[in-house]
């Protein structure tokens, strides 16, 4: 059984999404980053820091959407909702900065990852390998030891309550599993 090829890395199309996927991660660590330190300032604006991103969003698929003109299969009020669960998920994360460090916060957003697994498992019946399973298991454990870490740290934990920043990360995380499963 091969997991990997080393001629599929060969393949254009494969590098171009390594590179974008690479730049992508480059830019949510700097928001994160950028976020955390206004937290430390003393800055409070999850909206307004999310605006930004939701502008250049909506103008550039929003372009691309009239460019097109695909046929949409959902309603309006549908993709309202998810923009509204998209908006909450962002704004509790910019909140949980305010709280808890940088590294609790990019460490729990991998709680998305159990969640999106147990939402497709439920209402998309699709069925995952033991060895898919045991990765979840190990996230799932992984989410618990930073949890327990922040809450023995106390004040060394990067925050001012490490426990409520990463109690709002893990519920941003649960919102982002939901946005990414009924898309």
């Amino acid at each position: 059984m091969v997991f990997f090829s080393f001629n599929e890395i060969k393949k254009k199309e494969t590098l171009i999404g390594l590179v974008l996927g690479q730049i992508i991660s480059l830019l949510s660590t700097y928001i994160s980053f950028t976020t955390s330190e206004l937290a430390r300032k003393g800055i409070n604006a999850p909206t307004s820091q999310s605006f930004l991103g939701y502008v250049l969003l909506g103008t550039v698929y929003g372009s691309i959407m009239l460019y097109r003109r695909p046929v949409i299969k959902a309603k309006w009020y549908q993709y309202f909702l998810l923009a509204l669960v998209n908006v909450e998920a962002n704004c509790l994360v910019v909140k949980a900065f305010q709280y808890t460090s940088m590294t609790s916060v990019m460490l729990l957003d991998c709680w998305a990852i159990p969640c999106v697994l147990v939402l497709t498992w439920v209402f998309l019946k699709t069925r995952y390998s033991l060895m898919k399973i045991s990765g979840v298991v190990v996230c799932i454990v992984g989410v618990v030891m930073v949890v327990f870490s922040d809450v023995h740290a106390g004040d060394r934990a990067g925050g001012s309550n490490p426990v409520k920043g990463d109690l709002l990360i893990i519920a941003a995380s649960t919102l982002y599993a939901v946005i990414n499963t009924s898309e």
